[in-house]
């Protein structure tokens, strides 16, 4: 993809990204463009796809606790084809694969994706939600929701997790499990680490609570 339609395309999701919820601002946007492109560039893709999917994957957003957040793949995949379909300087023959990439990153979905494209883009957005990146965007969703940081009566889950009493559950729930479900190496390495870093984080959180009498 040549350098004037990529910045015409990132001009244009800057225009539409939400403002209301920083977990999927224009930044996330901008931080998976940036990890699709390594990802790609190591697996040869095609970025006349990837490109467009990454920054209109999540065009429509919805709180997390919203029963409209089922949709949101399928409604950016829409606003994606109407905006690629009126550029002239877009190869059409390329929109049902960008829209597929869309539609199968969810990772509440649990989709498995065919295209290489689609596998890169699921592991981009899905590094976004392992490391220090994912320990901001979760008390930041979680604060939206009034979720509490972590569960009073079990700080540290000890007693195994009970999904979405707070903010802290995300981690078992999916930070820490995210990792394992990578298709292309170069994501794999990239959240071995994130993981890890994840892993302290848990240990200084223990380490804390228990020097503040909470444990």
């Amino acid at each position: 993809m040549d350098a004037a339609l990529k910045n015409k395309l990132v001009a244009v999701v800057s225009g539409k990204q939400t403002r209301n919820d920083p977990s999927h601002d224009i930044n996330h946007i901008l931080r998976v463009l940036g990890l699709v492109e390594k990802i790609g560039f190591a697996e040869n893709a095609d970025f006349d796809i990837l490109v467009p999917a990454a920054l209109f994957h999540d065009v429509v957003v919805y709180q997390k606790d919203s029963p409209k957040s089922k949709n949101e793949t399928d409604e950016s995949a829409v606003v994606a084809r109407e905006i690629l379909g009126a550029l002239p300087e877009y190869p059409k023959e390329k929109i049902e694969s960008v829209l597929t990439c869309i539609r199968q990153c969810s990772y509440s979905k649990g989709i498995m994706p065919d295209l290489l494209e689609a596998k890169i883009l699921q592991d981009a957005d899905r590094l976004e939600a392992t490391g220090a990146i994912a320990i901001m965007r979760t008390f930041s969703s979680g604060g939206q929701m009034n979720r509490p940081l972590y569960p009073a009566e079990d700080p540290l889950m000890t007693k195994g997790s009970v999904a979405f009493r707070s903010s802290l559950d995300l981690f078992p729930e999916r930070l820490l499990k995210v990792g394992s479900g990578m298709h292309t190496k170069t994501a794999m390495d990239l959240a071995r680490h994130r993981t890890r870093f994840l892993e302290d984080f848990l240990k200084e959180l223990e380490l804390e609570l228990k020097e503040s009498g909470i444990l």
